[in-house]
């Protein structure tokens, strides 16, 4: 029988299979997630698989249903307008922490991944550059709590964003891809204020672009 730590260790372990499907785009808001072809493909017991689905419930990403089962879980329209209006406060917070420490190397690498999205039309590599340009702008930050609070809210609200990026016309994408360039210039200028400034609007015009579709949300079981 296996012990408690190997359980532990192979739950982590499900847990980040089933998240980086989640991100990805694998399993779609409202998939219904099958534990015993997850213990199959990893080769373990329904144990480790039920504490895997606990781990991302506790996370947001997993709907679990007593008696049921378990699925990736949806977001309501005004749940994903709070879930925005609380990555508006909390994320220019983070990079103006985050910022006095990146040093030049940094800072090229995000001009880098800047101009690699302005470069794209693939919509799954623009996210993919997108989320590493973000949370890399947040990684000087000295702090654990509001950084894993961060991530989750991405976590949570990435499904959506893929949605909103197959929405953006060419006049949006300029503007996003205008924005990160300016973000990077700021923080290579220690101007915090213009960086937060930036970032704020950057956050809720992906908001107010998420609210005009309202059917994108209603088309996803709960």
């Amino acid at each position: 029988m296996a012990s408690a730590p190997e359980h532990g260790a192979a739950a982590a372990h499900i847990a980040d299979r089933i998240r980086e499907a989640i991100i990805s785009g694998e399993y779609a808001p409202g998939t219904r997630i099958r534990q015993e072809e997850l213990a199959t493909e990893a080769g373990a017991s329904r144990v480790p698989v039920r504490e895997a689905l606990r781990m991302l419930a506790a996370e947001g990403l997993v709907t679990l249903v007593a008696n049921t089962g378990a699925w990736v879980s949806s977001l309501s329209l005004s749940e994903c307008q709070e879930i925005y209006r609380v990555r508006e406060r909390v994320e220019p917070l983070l990079l103006r922490m985050s910022a006095p420490n990146l040093d030049d190397a940094e800072l090229d690498r995000l001009d880098g991944l800047a101009a690699a999205m302005a470069a794209t039309d693939d919509p799954e590599l623009f996210l993919t550059l997108d989320r590493e340009f973000h949370l890399s702008t947040y990684g000087g930050a000295e702090t654990v709590v509001l950084s894993d609070l961060v991530h989750r809210l991405w976590n949570r609200t990435h499904s959506y964003r893929r949605v909103y990026t197959g929405l953006m016309d060419d006049r949006a994408r300029e503007t996003v891809h205008d924005e990160h360039r300016l973000m990077v210039a700021a923080m290579r200028d220690r101007d915090l204020d213009s960086a937060e400034s930036l970032l704020t609007s950057h956050i809720r015009r992906t908001r107010r672009q998420l609210a005009g579709h309202p059917e994108l949300f209603l088309a996803t079981p709960r």
